[in-house]
């Protein structure tokens, strides 16, 4: 499938919502340990929502629930669990060796445990967790793959050997052959109904 003369202009990610249990705990992580600066709050009586700037344009979001007890839990990133299906661990982007360095020694500092850098080729990470248990790490570009055309034949960065079928087509021809579609999880199909919107399905 073509791509479409009208690209999508991304700029990031505006905000990645995630769950606390303790809100208070949270804000001193995030802004008091890790200097994402708080920048928004809003408040209902069923939950709070919390925002961390992690760079222009960009946050990561906290809802903590009102009265809602939540099963909880911690994993490390890249090791599989269950509970966690839809999501690994969250990566925040540095601009340089000395940054990751930086912020490393910035947890240590704040008794916060943190692996020493890991090296994967075209990037270095750092991994660490929040108090909720969410998996943390912290990565710059050794070799940016970002902000220029992709070559899909630059074993660097594409250096799967048996890559999935989309992959081998953007390889060959430059293009996907065809996409997917998807549907509305059920509990947003019913809030709509109850607001009196349907959908073709």
């Amino acid at each position: 499938m073509a791509a479409t003369p009208e690209t999508v202009h991304w700029r990031g990610v505006h905000h990645l919502a995630l769950i606390t249990s303790d809100m208070d705990a949270t804000v001193r992580f995030w802004h008091g340990v890790l200097d994402a600066r708080l920048v928004a709050t809003l408040a209902v009586p069923a939950f709070k929502h919390y925002f961390f700037e992690i760079g222009a344009g960009s946050t990561i979001a906290f809802f903590e629930y009102t009265d809602q007890e939540l099963d909880s839990f911690a994993k490390p990133a890249g090791v599989p669990y269950a509970k966690a299906a839809q999501f690994d661990h969250l990566s925040l982007h540095l601009p340089d060796e000395d940054a990751l360095v930086r912020m490393r020694d910035r947890l240590k500092a704040h008794g916060c445990e943190v692996t020493d850098v890991i090296d994967h080729g075209f990037l270095r990470s750092i991994y660490f967790s929040d108090p909720n248990g969410i998996a943390l790490e912290a990565s710059w570009w050794a070799l940016d793959a970002t902000g220029r055309p992709a070559d899909h034949t630059d074993e660097r960065l594409f250096a799967d050997p048996d890559p999935v079928p989309a992959v081998r087509e953007l390889r060959d021809t430059g293009r996907l052959a065809h996409t997917v579609s998807t549907r509305l999880v059920d509990g947003v199909i019913e809030d709509l109904r109850r607001e009196g919107i349907t959908l073709d399905r």
